[in-house]
Formats: C-alpha cells, sequence, structure tokens
C-alpha cells in the first residue's frame, strides 16, 4: 500500500474530537499514511492567516505531500471544494483564497472540484468531503477521478497583504501573531548578507539595507534598528528583526509584544529610512 505524509491544517483547535475523525477517515482509506499537525490553532474562520502559515511551511515538505486544509467559514454554501496538484505537493481546501500563497509562487498542474457525497453533512466538510479526498490520495487515486477538472485560473485568490514602498517610508500590516505574541509583518522579504540587510527587486541587483539606520513604528511606538536575534535587546525589550521566513518581526525580549503594544492582525507597520538617502 502507498505510504503517503498528509499535512493537516485547521481552526479546529484541540478541546473538540474534529481533527481525530478527520484523521480516522483518512486512516479509514489509507492506513499507512503518515499524519502530521501544522497547525489547529488558526484563528476561527481567519482566512488570511490560514493563507499566510501555509504559505510558509508547505516548501519545508517532501513534493509529494498532501496538504489538508480546512478554515472553512463557508461550509455547505456554494463555495467549491478543491483538490488541485503542484509540482511542491497536493492540496486539498476549499475554495475561499486558503489557498492564496500557494497559487502565487506554484504552477498548478490540475485542479477538481470535490465530488460531494449524498448525505454529507452541511456543517463538517472536513470530514464527509475533504478528508476522503486526502485519504483517496494518499492511498494513490489520481487527482482527475475526485471531482470535475475546472480551470485554476478561476480559483479563488485573496488580496495580497499591504505592502507600499516610497523613497523613505515602506508601509505594511501585521499579518500573524505568533504563539509568543510576535508580530509578523507583511513587509519582507529580507536576507542577511554580513552585517547588512538584502531584499530582491525588479531590477539586476538586490536593494541593499543598513539594518542599524532605520526605524520601526508601530501603534505610535518607535524602534530603532533591526536585529539579528531576540537576545540583542536587553530583556523586556521591545526590537525588531528578521524572521524566519524573512518578514519584518516586531519581539519583546522574553515577553509579548501583541499584549504590550496592543496590535492584533491588520496593524499597519512602517519602517523608514530618515538617514538614508537611497536604498536601491
Amino acid at each position: 500500500m502507498t505510504q503517503s505524509i498528509i499535512a493537516l491544517l485547521t481552526d479546529f483547535g484541540s478541546r473538540d474530537p474534529y481533527v481525530g475523525v478527520m484523521k480516522g477517515v483518512i486512516l479509514a482509506r489509507c492506513p499507512t499514511a503518515q499524519l502530521v499537525d501544522l497547525t489547529h490553532k488558526i484563528a476561527a474562520q481567519n482566512i488570511r492567516q490560514a493563507a499566510y502559515l501555509l504559505g510558509t511551511a508547505y516548501r519545508y515538505f517532501p513534493p509529494e505531500t498532501i496538504f489538508l486544509v480546512v478554515v472553512d467559514p463557508g461550509v455547505g454554501t456554494q463555495r467549491r471544494a478543491l483538490a488541485i496538484r503542484s509540482l511542491h505537493g497536493s492540496f486539498v481546501a476549499p475554495d475561499n483564497g486558503v489557498l492564496s500563497a500557494v497559487l502565487e509562487r506554484e504552477a498548478i498542474g490540475a485542479a477538481v472540484e470535490l465530488s460531494v457525497p449524498v448525505g454529507s453533512s452541511h456543517t463538517f466538510h472536513g470530514r464527509d468531503v475533504f478528508a476522503p479526498a486526502a485519504g483517496l490520495l494518499a492511498s494513490g487515486v489520481e487527482i482527475e477521478t475526485l471531482g470535475q477538472v475546472i480551470d485554476p485560473r478561476t480559483l479563488v485568490r485573496l488580496p495580497v497583504a499591504t505592502f507600499r514602498r516610497e523613497d523613505r517610508e515602506w508601509r505594511g500590516e501585521v499579518i500573524h501573531c505568533d504563539h509568543f505574541g510576535n508580530l509578523i509583518t507583511s513587509i519582507g522579504a529580507f536576507r542577511w548578507q554580513g552585517d547588512s540587510l538584502l531584499m530582491d527587486d525588479d531590477g539586476d541587483q538586490p536593494l541593499v539595507i543598513d539594518p542599524r539606520a532605520v526605524e520601526v513604528q508601530i501603534a505610535e511606538t518607535q524602534v530603532r534598528g533591526i536585529r539579528r536575534t531576540y537576545g540583542e535587546a536587553d530583556p523586556d525589550a521591545l526590537l525588531a528583526l528578521i524572521s524566519s521566513d524573512g518578514s519584518l518581526e516586531i519581539a519583546v525580549n522574553g515577553g509579548s509584544a501583541a499584549d504590550r503594544l496592543d496590535v492584533k492582525i491588520g496593524g499597519v507597520i512602517t519602517l523608514l529610512f530618515p538617514d538614508q538617502e537611497h536604498h536601491g
């Protein structure tokens, strides 16, 4: 029997048996499947957060992985249920924008609208539609047999998170708050080179930024400079640094920036360049 990895991402939490039931449905169809929990603590019905976290995670899995994503406030409505295949995995999810980050980066080899079995619940398609499809894919069933083939260009895509660049001011928004209260923003993607930060641009050469000379403004609070690590700041101090996926992040060394600043997803953040004439 085929052995496949299925990675699950939902907003179901761990209090109820919903995730466990989905796993049971999968294993009934493919007993050898390896089940990996990405997270089940997406904020309730927060499609944008789910899309962001899926986009940060899927590239680190083997390319044959099946990603089962159930953040589905439109369950039971006319929104489509999907299975898609790319060179870096297959994805089973509602057609509500939760796959936006994947669709932005991956070429889609096949996309189908999943058939909804007769008698399916109107409120738990995770159990009755998505989990069975993931289990069948894991057992070796071809994706095109799971429903009607559709044009990938018709799939729902969410608007890209705000990131506006001007000469001396870059403005973005908070797109995720993690378990530690770190605020991940839409300003990126950076990478370190020596003591400088680089950001790829449309031209041949990346933008070069002096991390010591910039200021970050969020919730009427300013932070000077961008650090490499949390430990470079004093205990309980607010700092800016670059997250593991290259995004500008606001944190408190040993504490919660979300609590300190009372900032939520969607909050405005500005990167200022007061001492730099040009950044390209």
